[in-house]
């Protein structure tokens, strides 16, 4: 059974840091892309970052130079740094593999004030 237990979410302020963890079991690891989503209140989730398993990765234009998704595949985690935060950047993040995508966390809120 694919789970996925996502942490590291806080209140910050602007300009802030947080790194968000990705706690990952039930399949095998180092051979699935990984993502990062975000749902902002009366928003759709969006994929902000992915990384494959040979560790490519792709940013949404709105994180790209403040965010760096990685993994560890000896863990079986995968990670979300996000530096200088803004608060449109506020929401609830939640990580996902892309290889299996109907698996969901319960996500980690992020809240950045201004």
């Amino acid at each position: 059974q694919v789970q996925l237990v996502e942490s590291g979410g806080g209140l910050v302020q602007s300009g802030g840091s947080l790194r968000l963890s990705c706690a990952t079991s039930g399949f095998i690891f180092s051979l699935n892309a990984m993502g990062w989503y975000r749902q902002a209140p009366g928003k759709q989730r969006e994929l902000v970052a992915r990384i494959t398993f040979s560790g490519n990765t792709n940013y949404a234009d709105s994180v790209k130079g403040r965010f760096t998704i990685s993994r560890d595949d000896a863990k079986d985690m995968v990670y979300l740094q996000m530096n200088s935060l803004k608060p449109e950047d506020t929401a609830v993040y939640y990580c996902n593999n892309l290889d299996y995508p109907a698996y969901w966390g319960q996500g980690t809120q992020v809240i950045v004030s201004s």
